[in-house]
C-alpha cells in the first residue's frame, strides 16, 4: 500500500512542478482516508522526496512544500548542432537617404534578444517602434502595449492616434497583404505581457506600464518575456522621467537588455530627438555611449537627417560658458544646445 501511494504521489507531483502544495491538499487530491496510516505517512514520504530534491519545504508551519521543476543537463558539444545566423532585424532608416540608422550596423542581434527603448514622454518611442514594425513587416511582427488599442463599449479597437500614424505611414509602407489583411498582429495587451508573447516572432511592446512603487518588477517582466519569445526578438518601450538618465527600472532593465537605447528631446522644439546607445551585449565596433540626433516629421512618423553628435568641446555640453566681464553666456559654438555634429 505504501509503495503504491508513493508512486501515485510522485506521479501527481510530476504534474505540479513549480507549484506549492500542502499536505492537506495532497491528502484531498489523492483521496487518502483520514483513518488510514497513509494520512500521517505522507509527511514522511514528502520529507524523503525532499532529500531526493523533488520537493523542498517552504519553511511554513502548515506543511507546504515547493515542487521543484526538474531539468535535464543540456549537452553542448556531444552532438552536432547547427550554428544559427544572426537575426535579420532591420532598424529604421533615414527617410531621405534610405540608410539604416548607422550605429545598428555594428550591432549583432540574435534569436531571443531584447532591445529596450527608454524615452521621456513624447521623445519618439512610438515612432521608433512603428518604423521597426514597418521595416520588418514581412516577418509578421506583433504589436501590443499602451499606445495601440482602446476599449470602446467593451470591444477593443485601434487607438485613434495609432491608426492615424498607420494611415500616414501607409503612403510609403504597405501594412496589408494582397487580400487587404493585416501583415502584423495587434494584441490589446497592457499587462501580463509574458503570457501573450507570440513565440518565434518579432514582438513590439510599446510601452510597459508598472505601478510607481513596483518599478523593480520590470526585471521579472522582461525576463518572462524573454523566456517566451523563443527564436523571435523583443523590442520593448519604457518610460523615462524628465531629466532622468535611465528608464524606470534602472539597473533591472540593463540586466536583461541585449541592446539598450535611450531617447531624449534634443531641443525645445520636441521634434529633434537625441538617441544614446546605452549598452550592447554583442557589437562589432565600439558604439556604446555614442549619441545621435534625428528629426521627426510627417506627424512624427518619418526619421530625417540622422547624424552622430558629440558634446560641445567649448562648453562641455553645459550650453553656456564663462566670459570675463559678461558672466555665463550662451555658447556660440553649439548655439546653446550643448551638442555639435561630429
Amino acid at each position: 500500500m505504501a509503495r503504491q501511494l508513493l508512486a501515485e504521489l510522485v506521479e501527481f507531483l510530476g504534474k505540479a512542478q513549480g507549484k506549492e502544495v500542502s499536505l492537506n491538499y495532497l491528502r484531498s487530491e489523492l483521496k487518502i482516508d483520514p483513518s488510514s496510516t497513509s494520512w500521517n505517512s505522507i509527511r514522511t514520504m514528502m520529507c524523503r522526496l525532499a532529500d531526493e530534491n523533488i520537493v523542498k519545504p517552504t519553511g511554513r508551519k502548515d506543511g507546504t512544500f515547493k515542487v521543484i521543476t526538474q531539468v535535464k543537463p543540456v549537452e553542448v558539444f556531444g552532438e552536432k548542432r547547427v550554428r544559427k545566423p544572426v537575426f535579420p532585424l532591420i532598424f529604421p532608416r533615414d527617410f531621405n537617404t534610405q540608410e539604416e540608422m548607422d550605429f545598428f550596423k555594428s550591432i549583432t542581434v540574435r534569436e531571443g534578444d531584447l532591445i529596450t527603448i527608454g524615452g521621456i514622454k513624447s521623445a519618439g518611442k512610438t515612432a521608433l517602434c512603428l518604423n521597426i514594425c514597418a521595416e520588418n513587416i514581412d516577418k509578421k511582427p506583433v504589436l501590443m502595449g499602451n499606445e495601440y488599442t482602446v476599449s470602446v463599449e467593451g470591444e477593443f479597437e485601434p487607438a485613434p492616434r495609432f491608426l492615424s500614424r498607420l494611415d500616414k505611414m501607409g503612403e510609403w509602407y504597405n501594412w496589408t497583404d494582397d487580400k487587404g489583411m493585416d501583415k502584423f498582429m495587434l494584441l490589446p495587451v497592457r499587462e501580463d505581457y509574458a503570457e501573450h508573447i507570440v513565440k518565434d516572432r518579432i514582438n513590439i511592446v510599446d510601452w510597459v506600464n508598472l505601478d510607481g512603487d513596483k518599478n523593480y518588477d520590470i526585471g521579472k517582466v522582461l525576463d518572462g518575456m524573454k523566456a517566451n519569445v523563443g527564436r523571435g526578438v523583443l523590442i520593448v518601450g519604457l518610460q523615462k522621467g524628465e531629466g532622468a538618465i535611465n528608464p524606470r527600472g534602472g539597473q533591472y532593465v540593463r540586466d536583461f537588455s541585449d541592446l539598450e537605447i535611450l531617447l531624449d528631446t534634443f531641443d525645445a522644439s520636441g521634434d529633434n530627438i537625441l538617441l544614446t546607445v546605452k549598452g550592447a551585449k554583442e557589437k562589432t565596433s565600439p558604439i556604446v555611449g555614442k549619441t545621435y540626433v534625428y528629426t521627426l516629421k510627417a506627424e512624427g512618423t518619418q526619421i530625417h537627417n540622422f547624424r552622430e553628435v558629440v558634446k560641445c568641446g567649448t562648453c562641455d555640453g553645459k550650453k553656456t560658458r564663462w566670459v570675463k566681464g559678461e558672466g555665463n553666456v550662451s555658447c556660440q559654438d553649439c548655439m546653446g544646445i550643448g551638442w555639435i555634429s561630429k
